[in-house]
């Protein structure tokens, strides 16, 4: 039979030749460089980042609009043109999505 093994115990550390305790996690970060920035200035590197809500009425933007195909209807309560595999329903011009269903 197999020994029990009691996993609420606290776990042995394992101690290396010269009597410390090793951290992997320490040997790693020796390991890594720092990563060098472009920006020392804390401004600088803020203004790089796009923030949620910013106000971007002065870009433009440019988007390919294709028709509506003939396997695809418009969900007549989101008004989503959606794939004709996404149909919950229809009732007549009613067509109504599997997430509107």
């Amino acid at each position: 039979m197999a020994a029990t093994v009691d996993y609420d115990a606290p776990r042995r550390r394992t101690i290396e030749e010269e009597g410390t305790v090793a951290d992997p996690l320490a040997d790693l970060a020796a390991e890594l460089k720092p990563v060098p920035t472009d920006a020392d200035d804390p401004a600088e590197l803020a203004e790089s980042f796009e923030l949620p809500g910013a106000d971007i009425s002065g870009e433009e933007f440019t988007v390919t609009v294709v028709p509506k195909q003939d396997d695809e209807f418009t969900c007549t309560r989101c008004f989503l043109v959606t794939h004709r595999h996404r149909l919950g329903f229809a009732r007549g011009a009613e067509t109504v999505c599997a997430d509107c269903a």
